[in-house]
């Protein structure tokens, strides 16, 4: 598949085919190589994008007044 923009889903159903292509078995060592480095960028990219996600999202507190307060968001369990 050429290069070219996709989104996080294009990304993950696309390495969702190569994976299932491999996973058959009957690919040459030569198209297996090529899916494998595709596949492997590919999963460069997801991660990449959800590391980007990760750090935008925040979690709402209630603060003094009651009123939500933002904050970084820390991967734990509630407070």
């Amino acid at each position: 598949m050429a290069e070219k923009k996709l989104n996080f889903e294009q990304a993950m159903a696309r390495l969702e085919e190569i994976v299932t292509r491999l996973e058959q078995g009957d690919a040459t060592l030569e198209e297996a190589l090529t899916l494998f480095e595709e596949g492997t960028a590919l999963m460069k990219k997801c991660s990449g994008m959800l590391d980007k996600a990760e750090q935008k999202v925040s979690k709402l507190l209630a603060g003094p007044d009651g009123g939500p307060v933002k904050q970084p968001f820390d991967g734990e369990g509630r407070e």
